[in-house]
């Protein structure tokens, strides 16, 4: 906070100065941009909230392609590519609140609209940044206008509307390295006076950074075909070249490739000057490649613990030679490949000796799960505005949009299952809101309504001889939120505003969930499930309240404002979504916050210097999390431990968590009793508080440079974290604390070349992560990447062409990792960060 006052001070003493200058200057300075945070159309200097747009040119101009890249230049955004376990979506927060799983259980803590619609799903959020005109975020707590989810923030992404009286087209080519194809593509027709439609596509291919390698063909090229034993090759070709393999010929396929297509049509009409109408519509087919996923260790103890394990991987041993086991061996030391195979090796009906698992049953092993990851959906939307009055608006927005994908992960990264699951996701929802928006000189407000339902169900099969069941799910979800609003700015002197802001909402989300464990034998002849070992159960997760918001801002010279905030936000309940047996069901409770905020906003020097900064303290009131742990495996019958080879142990981080350790040998041969340990999640509330603050700057000196950066920082702290003196970690996980970025361009004439080039840097810094409260081994440490890009624009034919490298000094990075160890399990995963691509880009526009 005092940072932030310090900056404030010198902002309104430069404003001060440049006052009388900035009224007199006819100035070429930064751009005002039109926001509609407020739910109306404002300009982003004079908006009294911490938001950040970029315009389609910038986003070009950086090299930024889809959503989880914008928190590159979002202070205090983190929003990432979700790990492979959580499928084809991404994680997002703002301010360290948000949410990384997901899942339909889970609510996301950002919310998410593209052009007015809500958009409920961390599923699909990747949005292609196709056709847009900007992209708003909003920072700190925003439900008293987009109400749900919005507890950490919000992101509107803004399309082009239609434009009347103007036909225009374009197209876009990209190739790069890694087999990069991209074509964009986009066309806006009037048809008479008062309609315009716009079409736009696009068609992406892109082979996957990350190869899949042919397990024993890779153990031959190494010279370690020891480590193979009698492990096969996957195809004629890997044996064939078996003597001198190389790494290519072990290559069998890759992961994190993209293949993606994508249709949007819009049709405005404006029959009067007081009347329009936008019609959307949208559809996406992705069948990229499953996401990225190393193993960085593996703990080869905790397999040799599971006999269910052992014994799978034991079929491929050779007499007298060491034990083909689930160990290092499977780790490639290359984070770029794998030997995951998304297969269960043995085949269906196999009654291996000493296994539970593969027990005869014609309904257990033998599945391969797909290699992409499919998503479909599609959407239509409209939006009316209608001026009732001079000044007054009336706004509808209706939305409704089907979504499905199938996603698969390969647990533990080997050519066998220890873990092997699939997703099968389906969700429709319908949403609707309607405002009443005006302005007066002395008075701006806005009133509405608000209705959103959905029905999504998530479906998943998981063999898991690690855990010893082969598990499925088919649950329903039926959220439903009602909700009524109104923003009122009051202005009782010239440059002076009160702003006010509540919204009343009433949320319900229908759980019915089912969760059960196969229990067919070799004698099955369908398959059938074991009533006592599920966990079948409905919830009702609700909650009514009410959510407010207070500001005020002064503006103390042209140009510049100071303004200051307190608003409250929520999530609603949640449970735990994935529990493996009854003892593991609950409800958890919903986030509760107060966040304040303290902000100025100014240009300078005849708008030739943007500063806005702001310092927020948010008290989390209601704050569930999340600890990993394990417990014993009941008995469905007695409701006693399972015997096994485990013992239970606290967990140091304390509120009841439970870990499990193997025995000993001298436990084993005192006759120490063990059970069989499964994982689990705890939850419980750690309420705290989040500081920090966040800087813009946009720099113009002269024409033609361009210089622009922010830095936000925030710290989260609780007095249960900092009551655990034996965990090392006492902040909250994947999340940096740190972020900022630095753009520099210049655009000079080149008659010569009848046109302009433009040289661009950019630099992102990821502050330091950690990912489990205990291991401090895997933390990781901050890092930088750069891009770069040269554009050459030719003015006479109208057509771009740009040279870019993303990634410039090849820097490897971690998206994420997954301390799978914390959980029992042996091994850790994690996703790298994409490496060096370069690329070529030539547009025309007609």
């Amino acid at each position: 906070m005092t940072k932030l006052i310090k900056i404030s001070a010198s902002v309104l003493s430069l404003a001060t100065a440049q006052a009388a200058l900035a009224q007199q200057a006819d100035h070429t300075g930064i751009q005002d941009i039109v926001v509609t945070a407020t739910r109306q159309a404002t300009n982003l200097q004079d908006t009294p909230l911490a938001i950040t747009a970029v315009t389609s040119e910038d986003l070009q101009m950086r090299g930024l392609t889809d959503a989880s890249e914008l928190s590159n230049v979002i202070p205090n955004a983190a929003f990432q590519k979700a790990q492979g376990t959580y499928g084809p979506g991404m994680t997002a927060f703002i301010r360290g609140i948000g949410q990384a799983d997901t899942g339909l259980a889970s609510e996301p803590g950002v919310a998410f609209y593209v052009d007015d619609v809500y958009y409920p799903l961390l599923f699909g959020s990747l949005f292609d940044l196709l056709d847009l005109e900007r992209v708003e975020v909003l920072r700190g707590p925003q439900g008293t206008l987009f109400g749900r989810n919005a507890l950490a923030g919000a992101a509107n992404l803004v399309t082009k509307t239609p434009r009347i009286g103007e036909s225009s087209a374009y197209a876009e080519i990209t190739v790069g390295n890694y087999s990069r194809r991209e074509i964009r593509a986009g066309l806006n027709l009037p048809i008479g006076d008062t309609i315009a439609v716009a079409i736009s596509g696009l068609s992406k291919e892109r082979t996957g950074y990350q190869k899949r390698l042919d397990f024993r063909c890779d153990m031959a090229r190494k010279g370690t075909l020891e480590l193979a034993g009698n492990f096969p090759f996957s195809s004629p070709n890997q044996i064939n070249s078996n003597l001198n393999a190389t790494d290519s010929d072990c290559v069998i396929g890759d992961l994190g490739g993209e293949d993606v297509r994508a249709l949007r049509g819009q049709l405005y009409w404006e029959p009067s000057s007081r009347l329009n109408l936008t019609i959307t519509a949208d559809y996406l087919k992705d069948d990229s490649t499953n996401t990225m996923d190393s193993i960085l260790t593996i703990n080869p103890a905790a397999a040799a613990a599971v006999p269910n394990v052992t014994t799978v991987f034991d079929q491929y041993s050779r007499p007298g030679e060491q034990p083909f086991a689930y160990d290092e061996r499977f780790v490639t030391g290359d984070p770029y490949s794998t030997y995951a195979t998304y297969c269960d090796t043995v085949p269906a009906g196999t009654d291996l000796p000493g296994n539970a698992l593969y027990n005869g049953s014609p309904f257990r092993g033998g599945l391969c799960n797909p290699l992409t990851t499919p998503v479909n959906s599609w959407g239509i939307s409209g939006k009316l505005v209608f001026e009732v009055a001079p000044d007054i608006d009336l706004t509808g927005v209706v939305g409704y949009r089907d979504f499905s994908t199938t996603y698969a992960f390969d647990n533990d990264g080997s050519p066998l299952a220890v873990e092997n699951n699939r997703n099968d996701v389906f969700q429709d929802h319908f949403s609707a809101e309607v405002r009443l928006s005006g302005s007066r000189p002395w008075i701006d407000w806005v009133a509405g309504l608000f209705y959103y339902e959905g029905t999504g169900t998530q479906r998943f099969s998981g063999t898991s001889p690690f855990n010893g069941y082969v598990r499925y799910t088919d649950n329903i979800y039926e959220p439903q939120s009602k909700a009524a609003f109104a923003n009122v700015t009051i202005r009782p002197l010239e440059r002076l505003s009160v702003r006010l802001g509540g919204r009343y909402s009433d949320e319900v989300k229908k759980v019915d969930n089912y969760n059960v464990t196969d229990d067919t034998d070799a004698t099955s002849t369908e398959p059938t499930f074991n009533p006592n070992n599920s966990t079948i159960f409905q919830l009702d997760l609700a909650v009514k309240r009410f959510d407010w918001k207070v500001g005020l801002d002064y503006e103390v010279a042209d140009r510049t404002m100071v303004y200051a905030s307190a608003a409250t936000g929520f999530r609603l309940p949640g449970f735990n979504s994935r529990p493996l047996q009854p003892s593991q069901v609950g409800e958890i409770p919903g986030d509760e916050t107060v966040s304040y905020e303290l902000g100025v906003k100014s240009d300078l020097f005849d708008r030739r210097l943007r500063v806005n900064a702001a310092a927020f303290f948010t008290d989390y009131k209601v704050r569930p999390s999340g600890v990993s742990g394990q417990e014993y495996r009941l008995d469905p019958d007695t409701g006693l431990p399972v015997p096994g080879n485990f013992i239970q142990i606290d967990s140091p981080v304390g509120n009841g968590v439970t870990n499990c350790r193997p025995r000993t040998a001298q436990e084993v041969a005192d006759n120490v009793p063990g059970f069989t340990c499964i994982g689990r999640a705890f939850s419980f509330n750690t309420p705290g508080e989040v500081k920090g603050f966040e800087v813009e700057l946009d720099f113009q000196p002269v024409d033609g440079l361009s210089m622009s950066g922010s830095v936000g920082y925030h710290k989260f702290s609780a007095p249960d974290l900092e009551a655990r003196p034996d965990t090392a970690n006492k902040r909250p996980q994947g999340i940096p604390e740190w972020n900022a970025n630095a753009g520099i361009q210049y655009r000079f004439d080149a008659p010569h070349l009848q046109g302009s080039v433009t040289p661009r840097l950019d630099w992102f810094y990821t502050g330091s992560q950690v990912y489990d409260s205990l291991r401090t081994e895997f933390n990781q440490a901050g890092y930088s990447l750069v891009n770069a890009r040269l554009s050459y624009q030719n003015e006479e034919h109208d057509f771009t062409l740009a040279l870019g490298v993303k990634n410039l000094f090849d820097k490897f990075y971690w998206r994420n990792m997954f301390i799978y160890q914390s959980l029992g399990r042996p091994q850790i995963n994690g996703q790298p960060g994409t490496p060096r691509e370069w690329y070529l880009t030539v547009s025309k526009r007609f």
